[in-house]
């Protein structure tokens, strides 16, 4: 019977080990993220992102495209989220399918974390590098510290060629060309290779031995010190110098190689520049706020206020990356993504012109499926129920005037 149960141990550990082995080697392919698992009220009370335009649909590999756009820090910032004092923009893709090579927050480099300020509004750039053939949901990305990755709309683009081809090439501060793609890739095998053959020795060693059960009765029997022999304490001794001894082989042989090195840059850049925005003119107190579940659409009472000197008519509400527009005012002609672009999505109970030094409250509805398609209407069952977003007004001359609001929001489902 103990010889059974020894069996059966063993051919479970080696079963386990190559179940583990198997799932190291399979990464199924990833394509799209899950930016709609993200809470509503992160989308909708952190980061606004606007004026974004993916420069390319397609790329073939090796070439580049870029991401810009702008995107505004909401000033009621949720107090459950920590505040943006350590941001880092960021792409959201499915892996390395693209490398960056290079990040701007305000025209200046940002090639690590920055501080951002409550309230306002920054311009971006991210050139990307195609690497990885197939179709890929793009996306903008802020990465907060304490409040973790804010994701912002994707796009789908197509990178064509083949990865092979792929190459990477920079240029050391010594002046040496190399290519990161493959760059010491040998090496990177080798030692891959011998530290998983030597964790393998180091399993196999001890699996030879009666395992769980066998070991579980005799330590039950208080025989625990006869599990461990002299010839083991000496084997774990060997492994442990052995291991010891590469490590410091490793680091003397790698310092001789490469003795001029820089240390990863971790700084904090602060100062960033906000835009300068212009001179509100517009005025908008939101007199009370629904979300009509039967009908997916949320409703507002705005009372608009043009101190201006030119008429003025809502064209856009923009939240959580979602865009709905009144086509009568305004139509977009950037090529967003059409699952966040409600073309026909929005409408004012009277959109004539406010005329200037005038007063009006309207009834304002936003109404599409993405309130359910990108689960925004579960913003109704948070304890802090409340919406914000982008109000977008143009006078006679086009001109554009961004206006930010935000309120509770009151669930209806009638």
């Amino acid at each position: 019977m103990k010889l059974i149960k020894d069996k059966v141990a063993k051919l479970s550990f080696v079963a386990l080990l190559v179940t583990v082995t198997a799932a190291m080697f399979y990464a199924p392919t990833a394509s799209a993220h899950g930016e709609k698992s993200q809470a509503a009220f992160m989308r909708m009370r952190t980061i606004h992102w606007f004026d974004l335009n993916w420069s390319k649909d397609t790329v073939p590999v090796n070439d580049t495209m870029t991401i810009s756009g702008k995107f505004h820090v909401f000033a009621g910032w949720p107090e459950t989220v920590d505040k943006p004092e350590i941001s880092f923009l960021n792409i959201g893709i499915p892996g390395p399918v693209f490398i960056r090579q290079g990040s701007w927050i305000g025209g200046q480099l940002v090639p690590r974390s920055v501080s951002l300020e409550l309230g306002e509004t920054y311009e971006f750039k991210v050139l990307l590098k195609a690497r990885r053939p197939g179709d890929w949901h793009v996306h903008t990305m802020m990465n907060v510290k304490g409040g973790g990755p804010i994701i912002g709309p994707g796009k789908w683009v197509t990178v064509t060629g083949t990865m092979g081809s792929f190459v990477n090439p920079v240029t050391t501060l010594l002046g040496d060309t190399i290519n990161l793609e493959t760059y010491n890739l040998s090496n990177t095998y080798f030692w891959h290779a011998f530290w998983y053959a030597l964790g393998l020795a180091w399993l196999g060693y001890w699996a030879r031995k009666p395992i769980f059960v066998p070991r579980h009765i005799a330590v039950e029997a208080g025989k625990a010190d006869s599990l461990i022999t002299a010839t083991d304490k000496k084997v774990a001794m060997g492994f442990a110098i052995g291991t010891i001894a590469v490590v410091a082989f490793g680091m003397s042989s790698t310092n001789a190689a490469y003795p001029v090195t820089t240390p990863l840059q971790a700084g904090l850049l602060r100062g960033m520049k906000p835009i300068e925005m212009p001179a509100k003119t517009v005025n908008v107190k939101v007199e009370d706020a629904t979300y009509r579940v039967p009908g997916r659409a949320m409703q507002m009472t705005l009372t608009i206020t043009n101190n201006g000197d030119s008429s003025v008519r809502l064209g856009e509400f923009n939240t959580a990356g979602v865009r709905f527009l009144d086509p009568k005012v305004h139509v977009d002609e950037t090529g967003y993504p059409d699952d966040l672009l409600a073309e026909e999505g929005l409408t004012v109970s009277d959109n004539s012109p406010i005329a200037p030094g005038t007063s009006r409250t309207v009834q304002v509805t936003a109404s599409d499926a993405a309130w359910e398609v990108y689960r925004l209407a579960d913003l109704i069952y948070d304890p802090d129920s409340r919406f914000a977003g982008l109000l977008f007004f143009f006078d006679e001359a086009g001109n554009r005037q961004m206006i930010m609001v935000d309120a509770p929001l009151i669930p209806s489902f009638i």
